[in-house]
């Protein structure tokens, strides 16, 4: 684990622990497959032993930390399959409700489509992994939000976490991130366009990364 960094007094009460472990498995301050200490996580996040537990049991629900019986807790780290299946869901999901974006996409919704695209863009050039990480999820989730459905909203959100670890594992190379944002640019055109059909292939290429 990393080297633990102190918190202010009582922030583990402002914030949930949860939360807190999650945004740093989620930014790749613990790492797929690390063991997590609930010693250590007791003193990373000033909090007690049964705050660390209910965290760890909450993020084992969600399969973004994984139990061992008489060994511990660990970030989970999805293999080959599970991924691969985890992207068809996602697949399956996010094309299923393409109709539904381009009839529901004002003029309004286009244009911050692509002020949050232009934001990916010069995150590339100018921002941190996170920040890119962050801009990513930002243009994704008001892409989708126009579907109308804030369940499907949020059960993409939770299965995006379980293979979206770390910023820097996103993307495995500098042309693969320019690829997203052509990507990301071809989704706004389908949908100013009125083309679901387009916006659906776009969205498949974009998730398998082809």
């Amino acid at each position: 684990m990393n080297k633990l960094k102190p918190r202010g007094e009582n922030a583990a009460t402002a914030v949930d622990v949860t939360d807190l472990i999650l945004n740093d498995i989620q930014t790749g301050v613990l790492a797929p497959g690390s063991w997590l200490k609930q010693i250590d996580l007791e003193r990373r996040y000033q909090c007690t032993r049964p705050e660390v537990r209910r965290a760890l049991d909450r993020l084992a629900q969600r399969r973004l930390v994984e139990h061992v019986p008489n060994r511990g807790y660990h970030v989970f780290e999805p293999d080959g399959r599970q991924a691969a299946e985890i992207s068809e869901i996602r697949v399956l999901l996010e094309t299923g409700v393409a109709d539904k974006v381009v009839a529901n996409a004002s003029s309004l919704d286009i244009q911050a489509l692509r002020s949050l695209a232009s934001r990916f863009d010069r995150m590339i050039l100018e921002g941190t992994p996170i920040q890119l990480y962050e801009a990513n999820l930002t243009f994704h989730h008001r892409l989708l939000s126009l579907c109308g459905n804030e369940e499907l909203v949020n059960l993409v959100t939770e299965i995006r976490q379980r293979t979206s670890s770390a910023p820097v594992a996103q993307w495995k190379t500098r042309a693969r991130i320019e690829q997203s944002s052509r990507e990301h640019h071809e989704m706004i055109d389908a949908i100013a366009a009125g083309d679901a059909a387009a916006l659906r292939d776009a969205i498949t290429r974009h998730i398998r990364q082809n």
